[in-house]
């Protein structure tokens, strides 16, 4: 499914936070990792031969080390190549991500102190509202973090609401399962919401029981009942093409709750979907992925769809 990885880097070691990822990926998936220098245009006469080096001797440095994690006996050999190119990350990652058929952008993220965007950044958020591929977000700067590479179990965790276009998710899911050498867990979870609470709560509101408790009892009663069956169903085509998966239901605000599952697993990716609109608000679960992707510190991996 993954031909080309795209990874952009600046020379920070904020963005370096992407490597072991990328060193994985190369080594486990089989396939071709791009890392992108992006130089703005001010620095490019000073410094050029000092972005050459750098980009040369990272490409050196994931290659030697996606080596060394390729299982023994494969004959594919490990395909890392860096490009150098003048703009601005905004701009230049979707252009080239385009022009060079690139397949998965996997790229840092960070907190910033501007409002809404602390979470994604400014760079971040550009790119997912343009890109047509996959975006795989790491949070850089988290306390205490553990390296991609050093983590003793990985897990997708797998948000579905029962839409078709949330499930544009598992093509992805089982590619990134099916790692080499590499034992990778599926988490399936569903939320189900408590019912808001009528503005105007009267005997004359129509459809609604008077005992308000009851009527919301039942409702979540039975969104755990469908829930279950649907996701049941979707472990089983998982388990089909031997990727070990479990699913659970999940009940309160989904934003929480995803946030909350995610913190209580520190070694998983979050996979979820987007619009293919504008503005982080038009995310599958509208503010929810949102508020997901400010408040994890989990990677993220975002589908885009249309609808």
């Amino acid at each position: 499914m993954y031909r080309k990885i795209l990874v952009p880097l600046d020379g920070s070691g904020f963005a370096e936070v992407v490597l072991p990822y990328a060193k994985e990926l190369a080594a486990r998936l089989g396939v071709e990792v791009v890392l992108l220098h992006i130089v703005s245009p001010e620095e490019r006469s000073f410094f050029e031969p000092l972005h050459r080096a750098y980009i040369n001797e990272t490409v050196e440095t994931i290659r030697h080390q996606a080596k060394a994690v390729q299982i023994k006996g494969t004959t594919q050999p490990v395909q890392v190549r860096g490009e150098i190119v003048v703009g601005y990350p905004d701009e230049e990652i979707p252009r080239f991500a385009v022009a060079n058929a690139i397949d998965l952008i996997l790229m840092a993220t960070h907190d910033s102190a501007v409002g809404r965007h602390r979470a994604l950044g400014h760079i971040a958020e550009k790119v997912l509202h343009q890109s047509r591929v996959p975006v795989w977000l790491v949070r850089a700067g988290v306390p205490d973090a553990v390296s991609y590479d050093k983590w003793p179990e990985k897990t997708l965790i797998v948000t579905l609401d029962g839409s078709e276009l949330a499930e544009s998710v598992l093509p992805h899911v089982e590619a990134l399962a099916q790692q080499r050498g590499e034992t990778v867990d599926v988490a399936l979870i569903r939320v189900c919401e408590p019912p808001p609470m009528p503005s105007y709560y009267g005997m004359e509101l129509s459809g609604v029981p008077l005992n308000w408790g009851q009527y919301v009892q039942q409702e979540m009663d039975q969104c755990q009942k469908t829930s279950g069956e649907y996701l049941a169903g979707i472990e089983e085509r998982l388990k089909d093409k031997n990727i070990t998966v479990r699913s659970e239901v999940l009940t309160g605000k989904a934003s929480h709750e995803i946030i909350g599952y995610a913190s209580k697993n520190p070694f998983s990716l979050i996979v979820m979907t987007t619009h293919g609109r504008s503005g982080l608000g038009r995310l599958v679960y509208g503010s929810v992925a949102e508020s997901v992707l400010l408040g994890a510190s989990n990677p993220i991996f975002l589908v885009r769809v249309n609808n």
